[in-house]
């Protein structure tokens, strides 16, 4: 309850606005505004100046989403069930620190140093009262520290146990990937997590760490997640985690007995399918890369045919059937075992592709003119062919193009050395042939193709996970700024639940009719304003909301919640 509260400074009366609640059992004052000084009191006292005075304003509907996400899945509570408050501990529990770090990567990430004064910008003390000067970097370091890595790796089996429960998510078909993300670590500070390798950011400079992540294909939830040294190779991680991640899965009652994992061709290994092999349960569908089936790539469109699936079904309908993806299907013997195999072509991809070739080729082309005419000028360092040669190798290589497909040259002569070099024609078309070509490989032998194609083009829904934790906004896992190891787990679960949040957000939304994006329903929220508000000769200022566009106004009824005309939010009832 808002009320005036006045302090003397001098003999003289300064006007405030208090708010309390109760925080950790106790009546604590939440919020203190200024109303000015005593010529602003008396003008209050009189009613002289505007109808309605706004004293304060915080934002609210984005962080009310975040906690009704949370009120069945309760994070606080599953924390602090394996870690119990100490005997002189006071303030936030363990739980709590995590609940309000995940609440901020849900609106706005920013980092711990940052956290206590972005929630003073809000109207948190209307949510869920907390101290504001225990959200220091300071604290999360003390309480995080109590969190060793068999802690934290049950307290995260303990929550997604409980979205199992409450979600029920298919989980007969799953999606495997990983990603990295680097952190700003010395290169000196020990950590068996952040390693130098080959970062998605193009940061290969920089210390990072990998995150695996498992998805249920259709709903988008995370159902596991692992997180890896930086310079593990993608297969070798698989490798290490296939029995913890499928032995967890396979214990889920809504799990069918045919599991199958979508994964990419980062994840193949001669090991891991013979992993999958014997388990009669699990099977896989994979890419495979062109490179290694060159033959099986440069096949003629004239043995494809168009898939039944549904953007191929949209294209007819909008006329444009020359867009459909087409595919071709045969067998053949991959790690040890006979294999269905799907040779897919995207006509968009391979128009894309031949760009790209050829603007790669005519650079080449106009560098090894420039080579010609410096061997022609007996230029120092480019007389000998073997090193003009390795600097022709070297361009290739930054450019991501075969060196085959220029053909160079050298003829020694009395007038010094002479340079030439041809396009060759059947390299190129070969490579030409490939372009919108995607393999895909399965044990599934008895699905159709439609049902493998489907399968593998889902691979979107785990890596836009991935894409919304790179959200400077949402998630926003990277840059790490954490330099220990047991602080990065805990980071990165707390930037996993967020995102599993978000999906969920999603998912309710969906069910009401409202088909929009997690970053595009959050931005909007975050713009339903808490106002403190004083009435023209009120004797006590009043807290509402803002009037609701019509687009939060639908958010808020998914959550059977209304705002009544005096800016209460009130639940629907019937």
């Amino acid at each position: 309850m808002a009320h005036f509260h006045i302090k003397k400074k001098k003999g003289r009366p300064y006007l405030y606005v208090r708010e309390v609640a109760r925080v950790d059992g106790k009546p604590k004052v939440i919020s203190q505004t200024y109303i000015g000084s005593p010529e602003r009191v008396a003008e209050l006292a009189t009613g002289q100046g505007q109808q309605i005075q706004t004293l304060k304003v915080e934002e609210f509907g984005a962080l009310w989403l975040a906690q009704q996400i949370d009120k069945d899945m309760d994070i606080a509570s599953i924390v602090d069930g394996f870690v119990e408050r100490g005997d002189r501990e006071t303030g936030p529990t363990v739980g709590e620190y995590f609940l309000y770090c995940v609440w901020n990567r849900m609106v706005a990430a920013v980092s711990k140093n940052k956290l206590g004064r972005w929630y003073q910008r809000t109207a948190i003390q209307h949510i869920r009262p907390v101290n504001l000067d225990a959200l220091t970097s300071k604290r999360y370091w003390e309480k995080w520290n109590r969190i060793g890595e068999q802690t934290l790796h049950k307290i995260s089996h303990a929550f997604f146990e409980r979205l199992w429960q409450i979600e029920s998510p298919e989980a007969d078909c799953l999606l495997f990937d990983t990603s990295n993300y680097y952190t700003f670590m010395a290169t000196r500070t020990p950590s068996e997590l952040a390693r130098r390798g080959k970062n998605k950011a193009g940061r290969h400079y920089l210390r990072q760490i990998g995150l695996g992540l498992l998805v249920a294909r259709g709903s988008r939830l995370p159902l596991y997640y692992s997180i890896y040294p930086g310079n593990l190779h993608d297969s070798k991680h698989f490798e290490a985690i296939m029995d913890e991640m499928f032995g967890i899965v396979c214990g889920l009652h809504q799990t069918k007995q045919r599991l199958t994992v979508v994964i990419d061709k980062g994840m193949n290994a001669d090991e891991n399918f013979a992993w999958i092999d014997e388990h009669a349960r699990i099977h896989f569908v994979t890419t495979y890369s062109t490179y290694f089936a060159q033959d099986l790539a440069a096949i003629d469109l004239d043995h494809f045919e168009p898939v039944d699936i549904e953007k191929n079904q949209r294209l007819v309908a909008e006329g444009q059937e020359e867009e459909r993806l087409l595919a071709y299907r045969t067998t053949g013997e991959y790690w040890g075992k006979k294999r269905t195999v799907i040779v897919t072509y995207n006509p968009a991809s391979a128009r894309k592709q031949a760009y790209t070739f050829e603007t790669k080729l005519d650079t080449i082309r106009r560098e090894l003119i420039s080579m010609r005419a410096k061997v022609k000028a007996d230029a120092p360092q480019w007389r000998e062919p073997k090193a003009i040669e390795e600097r022709y190798l070297r361009l290739c290589q930054r450019l991501h193009i075969s060196s085959r497909l220029y053909r160079l040259t050298f003829d020694p002569s009395e007038d010094g050395l002479k340079m030439s070099f041809r396009k060759d024609p059947y390299q190129v078309s070969r490579r030409e042939s490939m372009f919108g070509k995607n393999i895909i490989i399965t044990d599934n032998m008895d699905w159709t193709t439609r049902e493998i194609v489907e399968a593998s083009l889902d691979r979107w829904q785990v890596e836009d996970r991935f894409r919304i934790s790179n959200d400077d906004e949402l998630v926003g896992i990277r840059p790490i700024r954490h330099w220990t190891d047991s602080k990065i787990r805990c980071h990165l679960f707390t930037c996993v639940v967020a995102m599993t949040y978000l999906r969920r957000l999603e998912r309710k939304l969906a069910a009401n009719g409202i088909d929009r994006t997690a970053e595009e329903v959050m931005d909007d929220m975050r713009h339903l304003h808490s106002v403190l508000t004083l009435k023209k000769k009120e004797r006590k200022p009043v807290r509402r909301l803002e009037t609701p566009s019509k687009t939060q106004a639908e958010v808020l009824s998914a959550f059977n919640h209304r705002v009544d005309e005096d800016g209460g939010l009130q639940p629907i009832v019937g």
